[in-house]
């Protein structure tokens, strides 16, 4: 049973090669049994009534597709696309994921989430993350004209790449104690994110136990995807230049 995950596409209609580079890795997962996108699948998603007109019906369409094809498709929301709604799910053919979500892969105990609420060194992000989760925030935003919402999103993008120049690496990654603390919770043997836009594998002890966290990659130079077939799990590209591909785990354990 193959699995993928992925995130951080940022997909956007100004990006016309982002949309075919999802166009064509869409065309290959129409032969998995599931599909994860961990957050940040569009750039910014202002409310469910302005998806098509703000030119993301390419995307709700190729998510429909392999959701007719028997590909059981999950979305997360992340810190760009917030404001995913039950009308974007329905029109998508997808499930909106909770955060964190926990799941049993094979053998092992693995949550989901889309990372940037690990990130709390970040202290001004975590306060905009507070408030934008905040439903009578959402409420009032969504009652505003979509010319205004659309706007403000790209106000928004633009101060968060300008912010993240004047941001150290450090401050900008996951704090190991929050990780700790998520998987501890959920008595997680692996931890599945993205956000920070560091692909990797870390693997580290928890109360006596080996345990990994394994990062997708941000899709601005290519697709990051991880697929876990049975008890093997491959991240691509491999973020490490070793080869094409990353084994976090495989059918030996």
């Amino acid at each position: 049973m193959a699995i993928q995950f992925i995130s951080d596409l940022h997909l956007t209609p100004d990006d016309p090669a982002g949309l075919t580079l999802f166009e064509t890795f869409a065309a290959d997962a129409a032969g998995s049994d599931a599909l994860y996108v961990l957050g940040d699948l569009f750039d910014y998603w202002i409310g469910d009534d302005a998806g098509e007109l703000l030119g993301h019906g390419r995307v709700l369409a190729l998510l429909r597709r392999l959701a007719d094809a028997g590909v059981a498709v999950y979305v997360m929301r992340g810190n760009r696309d917030f404001l995913l709604g039950e009308a974007f799910a329905a029109a998508a053919g997808c499930r909106l994921l909770g955060e964190p979500t926990p799941l049993r892969l094979g053998s092992r105990n693995v949550v989901l989430v889309h990372g940037d609420g690990l990130c709390t060194d970040d202290v001004e992000h975590q306060a905009f993350r507070a408030q934008v989760r905040s439903p009578s925030w959402q409420r009032a935003f969504l009652a505003k004209p979509v010319a205004e919402r659309h706007a403000a999103a790209r106000g928004v993008c633009y101060r968060s790449e300008v912010d993240k120049r004047h941001k150290s690496a450090a401050i900008m990654d996951v704090n190991q104690q929050a990780v700790e603390q998520l998987m501890r919770a959920h008595g997680a043997d692996v931890l599945i994110h993205g956000h920070t836009h560091r692909p990797g594998v870390h693997e580290f002890d928890l109360d006596g136990r080996r345990v990994k966290r394994v990062v997708l990659g941000a899709w601005h130079d290519g697709p990051s995807v991880l697929t876990v077939d049975g008890e093997r799990w491959t991240l691509e590209p491999n973020p490490t230049p070793i080869g094409d591909q990353t084994e976090v785990f495989t059918n030996r354990g």
